[in-house]
């Protein structure tokens, strides 16, 4: 079955949609609403999209009846979409899990710099003529940091060999089921205690649950002056809690990609000056793009309901 009119309702690399319409596909570039998108997509055979459209129980229950074979997350995380919902309701469910994990990677990493060296702060106040190099040369050097990663997927993972690379040791932790490969001298597969009460710096790379995994209860776990960087999902952090933990010291910064909401973000924790920020950003290389367009291109030509 080829699918001939595709909704792109986020954004597309070009060459990709460039691609889809060589193919023969007519590819519609529009944003909806949420009470719009359902009856909208009844006239697509394929719909695109990245974290801003959500395609829950009630525009699938709208979609019903019409052309829709097939939603795509140009990404990794699906949290955005009603997954088991969809697929009941005949309607199949694709991402793009491995073009965008070396991006993410690097942005953890970034961020974690930034963190460690003050560099967010201390660019700040350049920028105000202000020379702060007494109050911004309290950094500290990663390397012989130890470095939990909660969430030891490909990102994860990525991050996990990043961080010995500097010289970091790393602390995970696995719910199912155990990646081979990894454990080494400076890697080690330990519970979620042993991780908190272990780590330097911790690196949320975990997909989002129904419970944070940065909440009061795991802070006070944590070491006192612990680094926290988040590139997964703003619902594993609780914003209130990481900010009280910041005011305290018993954080000593954060880095943070991604927020509870988008559209509001929490910003007084983006404003704290231990907080290096960027709005979601983790996917957002060229590279990965490309990356992403080609994945994208592959499923929709590739499709077969």
């Amino acid at each position: 079955m080829m699918l001939k009119r595709v909704l792109v309702t986020d954004g597309m690399d070009a060459s990709a949609i460039e691609k889809l319409r060589a193919d023969g596909c007519e590819v519609v570039e529009q944003f909806y609403e949420p009470d719009a998108l359902g009856p909208a997509l009844r006239d697509f055979d394929a719909v695109i999209i990245r974290s801003a459209t959500k395609i829950k129980e009630p525009q699938i229950d709208a979609a019903k009846g019409g052309r829709l074979r097939l939603i795509v997350r140009a990404g990794v995380g699906m949290d955005n979409i009603a997954i088991p919902y969809a697929e009941a309701a005949g309607i199949a469910v694709r991402n793009t899990p491995r073009a965008s994990s070396n991006a993410v990677a690097e942005l953890a990493l970034a961020l974690l710099f930034s963190c460690a060296r003050n560099i967010s702060i201390a660019g700040h106040t350049m920028r105000e003529n202000k020379w702060e190099k007494k109050a911004y040369s309290k950094g500290f050097e990663l390397s012989g940091k130890t470095a939990g990663i909660i969430g030891y997927g490909r990102i994860g993972r990525m991050v996990g060999d990043k961080c010995q690379a500097l010289g970091m040791k790393v602390l995970s932790t696995v719910h199912r089921h155990r990646p081979e490969g990894c454990e080494c001298e400076t890697m080690k597969f330990v519970s979620m205690d042993e991780l908190l009460a272990g780590s330097d710096v911790l690196i949320l790379c975990a997909p989002g649950g129904d419970k944070a995994l940065v909440d009061r209860e795991s802070l006070g776990k944590m070491k006192d002056g612990v680094v926290i960087v988040n590139v997964s999902r703003g619902s594993n952090v609780d914003e209130g809690a990481l900010l009280e933990a910041l005011e305290s010291g018993k954080v000593r910064a954060a880095g943070l990609d991604v927020w509870m909401s988008e559209k509001d973000p929490n910003w007084a924790l983006a404003q704290h000056p231990a907080v290096s920020c960027t709005p979601h950003i983790g996917a957002g290389t060229r590279e990965a793009q490309k990356r992403i367009g080609q994945e994208l291109v592959d499923i929709v030509e590739g499709f077969a309901p």
